[in-house]
């Protein structure tokens, strides 16, 4: 799933070669709402149609389901890859977007996601920690109901429906306040301690920064 991969020469297929210079993007997402309209909107807001969103069906949200749903999809998109001769119909990368909550399989998703070259966004406690980061700095370590409230008040009314357009003025600054909560963790020896959200390498990813 290299990104120099578009770049080698390809073999002759059915399927014309040519595709924006842009990653062909898999993610799939435990949240059935927030995570699909915000990534819906981001990929407009950056224009890059290479991003399929997949919704964890009611069986598979926990982390590990998730990863293994992402595998799956993966190897279908590698093999037809081969059979049709044509590199853009694998991924470039694959991703699943979950929260911490009280998931015991979150270990087990994490090594699978590492066999496979699956990446992880997760947010502790939840999406809505990357929401708030487009509006104000970090309010340190809160329950999810807690970091919901102090939403509402940036954008009253959240009931889980994102209308990108929101928050768009603000992304530049969610990225910058969610990667120095990730360096601070890292280097304190915390990975996706609370409050931590990996949003921002998605969303780097798919904007081609």
């Amino acid at each position: 799933m290299s990104g120099n991969r578009r770049n080698r020469e390809r073999k002759p297929g059915r399927r014309a070669p040519f595709r924006e210079a842009r990653p062909r993007i898999l993610v799939v997402t435990e949240g059935a709402v927030s995570e699909p309209d915000y990534l819906d909107g981001l990929k407009k807001f950056c224009r890059n149609p290479l991003v399929d969103i997949e919704v964890a069906g009611q069986h598979g949200r926990d982390p590990h389901s998730l990863v293994k749903i992402a595998r799956d999809k993966l190897r279908k998109a590698q093999k037809q890859a081969r059979r049709e001769s044509d590199d853009n119909l694998e991924y470039d990368s694959v991703w699943c977007v979950f929260d911490i909550d009280d998931h015991l399989t979150v270990g087990d998703a994490k090594q699978m996601a590492r066999d496979n070259q699956i990446e992880l966004a997760i947010s502790n406690p939840a999406i809505e920690l990357w929401l708030l980061l487009h509006f104000r700095d970090s309010p340190g370590m809160q329950h999810r109901d807690k970091i919901s409230n102090m939403l509402k008040l940036f954008i009253p009314g959240y009931d889980k429906s994102i209308d990108f357009q929101q928050y768009a003025d603000g992304y530049v600054d969610a990225v910058t306040r969610a990667a120095g909560l990730d360096e601070i963790a890292e280097r304190d020896g915390e990975e996706n301690r609370n409050p931590t959200t990996g949003m921002y390498r998605l969303t780097r990813r798919i904007c081609g920064k």
